[in-house]
């Protein structure tokens, strides 16, 4: 049996090991259920390359800095997974609307849809930054 510091290092480096896998098994899994079809035939991933494909000519620069600005608080390790996320939903939005142009209406509410409830305050604190009046969007949070 081993005796020492080398017993308590392995228990330690074993507990960590897990972990880890646990921790990455939880996002590897989390995304292969996005990318599960409905019963439509697509996934919600499908749905949101679909929305930025057909939405990608009716985006302006001031509007792509907009989103830039607004998803500058996410991490940046997930900063790239957000983004697309939002843009998907913006661009739902402004096909469902037939926009013929993002207008910063449609990024504040896609942005608010898009967002999880917990990052809200986060959201509202950077439209306050932005001097973007958030009370016409109160029905979305």
């Amino acid at each position: 049996m081993l005796e020492g510091w080398f017993s308590y290092f392995i228990m330690i480096w074993t507990v960590v090991l897990v972990s880890l896998f646990a921790i990455g098994g939880f996002f590897m899994f989390r995304k292969f259920l996005k990318k599960m079809p409905k019963q439509d035939g697509r996934s919600d991933m499908d749905w949101e390359e679909y929305y930025v494909d057909q939405t990608r000519k009716i985006w302006g620069k001031n509007e792509k800095a907009m989103l830039e600005e607004l998803v500058s608080p996410v991490p940046e390790l997930f900063r790239d997974v957000a983004r697309h996320k939002i843009a998907g939903k913006i661009g739902e939005l402004a096909l469902k609307e037939k926009a013929r142009h993002i207008s910063t209406d449609l990024i504040v509410r896609g942005y608010i849809m898009a967002t999880p409830k917990r990052d809200h305050k986060f959201l509202r604190k950077k439209l306050d930054e932005m001097q973007i009046d958030a009370s016409p969007y109160q029905h979305l949070f």
